[in-house]
């Protein structure tokens, strides 16, 4: 007869709450990387979502692995805080969908994904170590590691592409917004004005004729 298991207390009851927690995360990261990849206009920024697509996919059966080493069942626990991350990442889709920015956004955006991420795959980490759980630090060892490679990919898309193609695009807008005005019919009227306007003379007054300006 199977016998039920004991609720856990202390450090293995934080360890085990986390599992869940960032379980759930990753499903909701993954549902949500093939929309990044398709909103952006970036090839490589594309990639790299489409790369980390897989990664998570990978990173999900890890943790199952983990449920297994903890004798859980696999079952995530709702996470408000990927949930309000991701909704912001959705945001920014929706209102800079015709933007030169919206790259830059969409890093943003999954940075601080990856930064959730590695601050809970961190301190799960740290805790099986003091656990003396060799078997489950191994495995989340491994996905810290992916998450950060993911990080720091992502940090040089930005400074190299991203950031200097919605530099260029600003730029380039407010060329046009220039010659808009300067070629606009008030522009023109006011060129005209300035000039056919008479110069007045320095001292700001006008020469009478007829008159010698001496007295006999």
């Amino acid at each position: 007869m199977a016998t039920k298991k004991e609720a856990s207390t202390g450090l293995l009851k934080l360890l085990e709450d986390q599992v869940a927690d960032i379980y759930y995360a990753e499903k909701q990261i993954l549902k949500t990387l093939p929309k990044m990849a398709k909103a952006t206009t970036n090839d490589e920024l594309r990639t790299a979502f489409t790369d980390h697509a897989e990664e998570t996919k990978a990173q999900i059966a890890r943790l199952e692995e983990v449920f297994a080493a903890l004798d859980l069942p696999v079952k995530g626990k709702k996470c408000p805080a990927i949930d309000g991350i991701l909704e912001e990442g959705s945001e920014i889709m929706d209102e800079f969908s015709d933007d030169a920015a919206l790259d830059a956004g969409l890093v943003a955006a999954a940075q601080k994904v990856e930064h959730y991420e590695i601050a809970s795959y961190g301190s799960m980490c740290a805790w099986a170590e003091q656990l003396g759980l060799e078997d489950v630090v191994s495995l989340i060892t491994e996905t810290l590691e992916e998450e950060k490679g993911a990080d720091e990919k992502l940090s040089n898309i930005a400074e190299e592409v991203v950031n200097i193609e919605a530099d260029e695009e600003g730029e380039e807008e407010e060329e046009l917004v220039d010659m808009d005005e300067s070629s606009s019919p008030t522009a023109k009227s006011r060129n005209s004005a300035t000039k056919s306007s008479p110069k007045s003379s320095s001292n700001g007054t006008t020469a009478k004729s007829g008159r010698s300006g001496t007295k006999r």
